[in-house]
């Protein structure tokens, strides 16, 4: 089982630190151009903010799946879980931002849409129905994915980072 409901370390008083009560997931596989969003994302939270010991941040690439299927067999889960991921809509420009709820990713979409590959999708609405726990997407409107390896977001891509880490912070409570 993955350490991110309940961290392995220990602090320096000795007390146990406080199970994950946030967990923000930024998803996407950074060798392929705009689907690299999420990891950019958390790359730059990481790097401008300090979270609670409540609030746990992590790139999880393409990994999500498994994680999520520990969360749901875990016995304490977290309140709430944001995903930051790319997709791709029509009608939608390159780099906008826009949340995707659970309950309207259409049956057709579940296999397009990214947060890496859904039946993950299936796993998130079990933890909203069952466990209790609040999730929230917010993707991006991609420019492109490349056809082979092509590390690097599009300039529009990159542009919508920084809301996008104003989007976390304020699900998370400004938690910086």
């Amino acid at each position: 089982m993955h350490n991110i409901i309940q961290p392995s370390y220990t602090c320096s008083c000795g007390a146990d630190p406080p199970p994950a009560a946030v967990l923000v997931f930024g998803c996407g596989n950074v060798l392929m151009g705009d689907d690299g969003f999420g990891p950019a994302v958390v790359e730059h939270l990481l790097a401008r903010s300090r979270f609670p010991a409540s609030v746990r941040v992590e790139d999880v690439g393409t990994s999500i799946r498994d994680l999520l299927f520990d969360i749901l067999l875990a016995p304490q889960k977290p309140k709430k879980i944001l995903i930051i991921d790319a997709a791709q809509q029509p009608g939608r420009v390159a780099g906008e931002l826009f949340e995707l709820p659970v309950d309207q990713i259409a049956t057709e979409k579940v296999n397009d849409f990214s947060v890496h590959h859904f039946p993950s999708l299936n796993l998130l609405q079990e933890l909203a129905k069952t466990g209790g726990v609040e999730v929230r997407i917010l993707t991006v409107q991609i420019e492109q994915i490349p056809e082979e390896i092509q590390p690097g977001l599009s300039p529009a891509v990159a542009a919508a980072i920084p809301a996008a880490c104003e989007w976390v912070l304020d699900q998370i409570g400004g938690g910086a």
